[in-house]
């Protein structure tokens, strides 16, 4: 892709260079030269009515950065079949035509490619992946448009910002308990993503950014539609999740609503399309609700009755975490019941005793989730937490051991090698058939944590 770049023109088309120093950043000196023309891309002079940000997304720094991100994502391909390498050959070939395209207005991205990911209570839930060329323009105009919106939204949004993380969320939550407003106003939106309105959203992406060529471009990928078993179906609401574009979009339509909520002084956090709004009374709360069902409905949106409620901020999680009051009268965070639930679900996925692994392969494969989950829950302030579930992991892995010796005479012969005394291997061995309940007995002094350790498994306390 860097030598598909390389052959690209300089740039497709004009920069403005009065649009702030958020696209200046992105763009060389030479941009801010005179409009000149470029074979194969029409002329370089900027499209009535543009503010350039198009032609600065276009930039063949922009692109190298935007194909660098794309590539570290290692996403699937969209419904044209090509991956990452082969889409590169494309490029090679036919960017001075796509650039053409993307400038004039005329370019139409590939539907995207319908997959339904299972979630851990049973459901699924709608991804859209679109073409890796489709990715790559996105992203460009993502690394464009985040700069200059971004600042505009609220301090209360934590979702898909720089610099900001789903901690920060709870963080602020805590604080809002501990400062005393132990009443959540919890909202869940139903299927926020399928419903967001199209003209709505792109009226309010008007109001931040003054640029033709990219408000047309957005519309193009929303009303993109998406193939479902070989068939295309139109789409004229929602911006299916597995777009670059698609969480920056989120927050644009849903800043309106932090914006109200902090012109009337409330204690909010949001992430993304989860909202959780602080009060001190039950009676506020239920005011709070009202509010944001007239708010969510000006836009088109729905709230999910079933799983939005006014209670107590001890009894509902947000975030995957859950917080309690420990001594001192101190809040703290843990991670919430089905949190828990789903972790050990993936657990015993991730370490059943059959299919024929062997040790080192069940923790290859066990390492990136406990690393990625411990890295998320990290704010937890239950050490006790994690040390039985640390216990809880080790007694299966010992389980799968067992499991793969299997008989009596294979299982003395390999604990002796591992240093086990003679009475010990003798009796693991002799209960050879009971894996479960073997693997918490004598065998922990064979099998102990350093061995664990050696083999790469990662502690949770």
């Amino acid at each position: 892709m860097s030598k598909a770049m390389r052959q690209m023109p300089q740039q497709c088309g004009r920069v403005s260079v009065a649009h702030g120093e958020a696209v200046r950043d992105l763009i060389s000196d030479e941009a801010c030269g005179p409009p000149r023309e470029h074979p194969g891309t029409g002329s370089a002079k900027p499209t009535a009515g543009t503010g350039g940000l198009l032609e600065a997304a276009l930039t063949r720094q922009n692109l190298q950065l935007a194909w660098k991100r794309v590539k570290a994502n290692k996403g699937a391909a969209g419904v044209d079949g090509l991956d990452i390498e082969q889409t590169a050959q494309v490029i090679r070939q036919r960017w001075p035509h796509i650039c053409h395209q993307l400038l004039a207005g005329t370019y139409r991205p590939s539907p995207v490619r319908k997959v339904m990911i299972p979630k851990p209570d049973g459901s699924q839930r709608e991804l859209g992946i679109p073409t890796v060329l489709d990715r790559l323009i996105q992203q460009a105009l993502l690394q464009v448009l985040q700069p200059r919106i971004d600042p505009s939204f609220s301090e209360h949004s934590h979702g898909f910002r720089p610099g900001r993380r789903a901690h920060d969320a709870v963080k602020a939550a805590r604080a809002y308990v501990q400062s005393g407003k132990r009443v959540v106003v919890d909202v869940d939106l139903a299927k926020f993503f399928d419903r967001v309105n199209h003209d709505i959203l792109i009226d309010r992406l008007k109001r931040r950014i003054d640029d033709a060529g990219v408000i047309r471009l957005v519309r193009a990928y929303l009303n993109a539609g998406i193939m479902d078993g070989g068939v295309v179906v139109d789409r004229h609401l929602g911006t299916p999740q597995g777009g670059p574009l698609s969480p920056l979009l989120a927050n644009v339509l849903l800043d309106e609503v932090d914006k109200a909520l902090e012109a009337r002084g409330y204690s909010f956090a949001r992430y993304a399309d989860d909202c959780n709004v602080y009060v001190g009374s039950v009676k506020a709360g239920e005011r709070v609700m009202a509010y944001l069902r007239t708010l969510y409905t000006g836009l088109k949106l729905q709230i999910n009755e079933a799983k939005s409620a006014v209670a107590s901020a001890f009894g509902r999680k947000f975030l995957g975490y859950a917080l309690w009051v420990a001594k001192g009268k101190e809040v703290k965070c843990t991670v919430a019941k089905k949190a828990l639930d789903n972790f050990k679900a993936r657990i015993r996925q991730l370490t059943r005793r059959s299919g024929g692994r062997s040790m080192v392969q069940v923790v290859e494969k066990l390492r990136p989730y406990l690393l990625g989950w411990k890295a998320y829950f990290g704010l937890a302030q239950t050490p006790g937490v994690w040390r039985e579930l640390d216990e809880w992991l080790r007694h299966r892995l010992r389980a799968i051991q067992l499991k793969h010796w299997k008989r009596p005479k294979a299982i003395y012969r390999e604990l002796k090698v591992l240093g086990a005394s003679e009475d010990v291997a003798k009796q693991v061995a002799g209960n050879c058939h009971r894996w479960w309940r073997n693997s918490d007995g004598a065998i922990k002094r064979v099998l102990t944590i350093a061995y664990f350790d050696r083999l790469g498994v990662p502690r949770l306390s």
